[in-house]
């Protein structure tokens, strides 16, 4: 034990040595580019718009609502009786399914169709000046989508709704990958963060104080990036509140059903509302060359190649990229089972649902805040907090699990949802900030862009597994509650991949993995891991 112990203390001066010396050959200035206030809150708007109402909830509930008034019960002849409290079917995909295993199958090819799209594009936010026209474009895609929304609202059209469905998930969350992948360079070019660097260079800052600040600032960004959206977002529920009223949407089926429609393209005029000044305000950082012998569109699968193969390398990563995977997993599936479970339960009602997403998102704010001071104030680290919430997420998979043998408990009831939205947001919402930030904490921060690109790719592909193997656990046991036994015991074994990351052994291994790469010109460009600075070229 002694040994490794001094070994390990021989490899951590060795690589802070090279790092100073790296430091003392990067160029004299650091980047050219400082992230400005309002560009940093323009980032912070442009989350408010793409908060997931448009692709991630009521286009989800609209197409479910769809089904379910188009469906029939299974117990008479095909499309004699009416879905009721018992089971609802429709023909889907050659086979006869219940509504609830059709909703987490199309779930399961959408986010398929995702995985295989980042394949290609998804590292085209290390390259040129890519990203930012992107990310514009899917905007502007997902706000067509939720406008297209409005000649959709009768259920003899849960074809096209299966359409725009898929469409919407898409755009959303294509936006959201390539709107993320700004988060490492915005952070980079924070003047804190730049003075902290300068610091380091001048022998008043150790290179290990300087992770554990740009560590607490990457939280901080992320954390009430994720609030200031919650806060917008229930801005956004109550002018929706009013709109239902006007409507008068609780008057009928037909109005309930065009109601879903009006609220998603007014969540999608919203979004571009907002959007519009990080389109213009967000500063073209430079990424990589592309590779010679590449091109733009082959290069996506060249480069999640490498990542993939340097993960196997990087221990702390790979590790973290499993549990990314599997946990991820089972958030994504159990948030599209329980959404399935409350629409049913609420009549899908759109008041109601929108009354639920209140509550949520206040909840979310709050939770996502409260995480943030607690670290804050205790200078906890991103894995114990992020471990901590995950801990959270199986215990809402034990909730729904509890179902599977009695009627009292399990999503079973109304007040159960509401209940839900509060325990939701408070402890499982910081997830979304806290594994974003993780992230960061594994990976070399001159190919930050492309590790990004690889854990959404991972991420994507993680939650089209879930929802196929649940569709088909609910088909086999017509038993709605029945996918939680799967995520419970899936979640359950994700925590141990957590459990074994190593962050500060993750630096090293970055630290490493870069001199290694600018040696064999795996990357047109090589820099420390530790701040960015080039460190020449490949």
């Amino acid at each position: 034990m002694a040994s490794q112990d001094s070994e390990e203390k021989h490899n951590e001066i060795s690589v802070d040595a090279l790092a100073f010396k790296d430091l003392n050959d990067a160029q004299s200035s650091q980047s050219e580019w400082t992230t400005t206030r309002v560009e940093l809150w323009s980032f912070y708007l442009f989350y408010v718009g793409n908060n997931g109402l448009s692709g991630f909830n009521f286009g989800p509930s609209q197409f479910q609502n769809l089904l379910f008034i188009a469906g029939y019960d299974p117990s008479q002849p095909p499309f004699t009786l009416a879905c009721g409290d018992g089971d609802c079917v429709l023909p889907y995909l050659g086979k006869v399914r219940d509504i609830n295993a059709i909703v987490l199958l199309t779930n399961g090819i959408s986010f398929a169709i995702q995985a295989a799209l980042l394949l290609l594009i998804g590292a085209w936010a290390d390259y040129g000046r890519w990203r930012p026209n992107i990310t514009i474009f899917f905007t502007i895609l997902a706000v067509a989508v939720s406008f297209a929304w409005l000649g959709v609202d009768d259920p003899s059209q849960w074809r096209a709704g299966t359409a725009l469905y898929i469409l919407g998930l898409i755009t959303y969350q294509c936006t959201l990958t390539f709107w993320t992948a700004a988060f490492p360079g915005l952070v980079r070019d924070l003047p804190e963060v730049k003075e902290s660097l300068a610091e380091v260079k001048t022998g008043k800052k150790d290179l290990d104080s300087h992770a554990k600040f740009t560590s607490i600032s990457r939280n901080r960004v992320s954390n009430i990036s994720f609030t200031i959206q919650s806060v917008g977002e229930v801005l956004i529920l109550a002018v929706m509140v009013g709109i239902l009223k006007g409507l008068k949407s609780d008057s009928s089926t037909e109005a309930n059903t065009k109601a879903f429609s009006v609220l998603i393209a007014f969540s999608g005029g919203v979004w571009v509302l907002v959007a519009l000044p990080w389109f213009f305000l967000e500063k073209r950082r430079p990424g990589l060359q592309v590779p010679s012998g590449s091109t733009i569109f082959a290069v996506g699968f060249k480069q999640f190649y490498v990542a993939f193969r340097e993960c196997l390398r990087l221990k702390q990563t790979f590790l973290y990229l499993i549990f990314y995977f599997l946990m991820g997993d089972v958030l994504n599936t159990t948030v599209t089972v329980v959404g399935t479970l409350q629409n049913s339960l609420v009549s899908y009602s759109t008041l109601q649902l929108t009354l639920l997403l209140i509550v949520g998102i206040v909840a979310q704010a709050i939770g996502i805040y409260t995480f943030w001071l607690v670290q804050k104030r205790f200078g906890i680290s991103t894995k114990t907090m992020l471990t901590f919430n995950a801990c959270w997420i199986i215990v809402l998979t034990i909730w729904g699990l509890i179902g599977v043998h009695t009627d009292k408990f399990g999503f079973k009831h109304v007040w159960e949802v509401w209940v839900y939205q509060v325990f939701y947001g408070v402890m499982v919402c910081p997830w979304y900030a806290y594994s974003q930030t993780m992230i960061s904490e594994v990976s070399p921060l001159p190919q930050m862009f492309l590790f990004f690109a690889l854990f959404s790719v991972v991420g994507k592909t993680s939650a089209f597994i879930g929802p196929f193997v649940s569709s088909a656990i609910i088909d086999d046991s017509s038993n709605n509650n029945m996918p939680f036994a799967f995520l419970f015991a899936l979640g359950v074994f994700s925590m141990i991949f957590l459990w074994f990351v190593d962050v500060p052994r993750s630096r090293i291994e970055c630290e490493n993995f870069v001199k290694a790469e600018s040696e064999r010109r795996a990357f047109e460009t090589s820099a420390s891991a530790y701040t960015g600075d080039p460190i020449g070229n490949a």
